[in-house]
């Protein structure tokens, strides 16, 4: 009796989903929802109050019918926290959408999880191998779906860091090498954005850029170690800004750093080669090992239950 009454709760789930995105489609095909809205029709002429960056004048005015998306993106953007930290996150993961997008996607990703959730329930429903704690199963997956967006995320931020260290020590010596030669510190800074194509070499050249266009110098690096939030490009940029402002020699400055750097590579790597060392130890005690045994172990047990031993 139980298990009818979930079937005929599955048949009707599928079923009055199926009326529901059938009546939104006819919805937004109507001349008055379809149509797009005043502020989506002027927003091309006044980008420079609508989107200061003018980057992306589409998002501007949601574009959605009843407006449900921009509140939804809100609320969840409130349960899942903050945008000063992600904001950073992002810039340091050097992805180009900011955090309102994100947080759109990473709810797109929890809806799709809910209905995949779902669609796993009515499946075991109908086959006939429901359970009253199914029902836990969609929240859980649309939970699962949005926090693997968000690892996703701190993925790319701590590998990118890993890639910025690398490059640090190479940067700090070519940055070295110019200022020997003759040159400034804002021209080193230019030839080594220009020439170079790693991920340090980008944000240098953010900051020639932002230099350019007004800003000092000493700040611009100080915004870029305080995005970034490396604590090995944190300790450079600080040594380097202090030199500048009290007109100590910037070559020997940079040479110092980039030894600094390099050995704090070399004991980062020591310490990653000391734990795949452990993680090594696994399939020798857990695969090898009891294989050894069994080997040696095995012929003498067949023997005894022979009898000829």
């Amino acid at each position: 009796m139980i298990v009818t009454g979930m079937s005929d709760l599955a048949f009707a789930v599928v079923l009055g989903t199926a009326l529901g995105v059938g009546v939104c489609l006819l919805i937004s095909l109507a001349p008055r929802w379809g149509a797009p809205s005043l502020a989506r029709r002027i927003a091309p002429y006044i980008r420079d109050v609508t989107d200061p960056r003018g980057l992306d004048v589409a998002a501007v005015g949601g574009g959605a019918p009843f407006g449900w998306s921009a509140v939804a993106r809100g609320r969840f953007a409130r349960i899942a926290g903050g945008d000063a930290v992600l904001t950073r996150r992002l810039h340091r993961a050097a992805w180009t959408i900011d955090a309102a997008r994100f947080r759109s996607r990473q709810l797109g990703w929890a809806i799709v999880g809910l209905g995949a959730g779902g669609c796993v329930v009515v499946v075991l429903v109908l086959t006939g191998r429901g359970s009253p704690v199914l029902g836990l199963l969609p929240p859980v997956a649309a939970v699962a779906a949005g926090l693997a967006y968000d690892a996703w995320l701190t993925h790319a931020a701590k590998a990118r860091a890993v890639r910025i260290e690398e490059e640090l020590p190479t940067v700090l010596e070519f940055l070295a090498l110019c200022l020997s030669a003759g040159e400034g510190i804002l021209d080193s800074l230019r030839r080594v954005s220009e020439v170079g194509a790693g991920e340090l070499t980008t944000e240098l050249k953010g900051v020639v850029i932002a230099v350019g266009t007004g800003s000092p110098l000493s700040e611009s690096l100080t915004r870029l170690a305080a995005g970034l939030e490396i604590p090995a490009l944190t300790r450079s940029i600080d040594q380097l800004v202090a030199a500048i402002e009290r007109g100590a020699p910037l070559a020997h400055v940079l040479q110092a750093q980039a030894l600094d750097a390099r050995e704090d590579a070399k004991r980062t790597l020591i310490e990653r080669a000391g734990r795949k060392e452990i993680y090594m130890l696994f399939p020798l005690v857990f695969l090898i090992l009891p294989l050894s045994v069994l080997f040696a172990v095995f012929p003498g047990i067949f023997m005894l239950r022979l009898g000829l031993g």
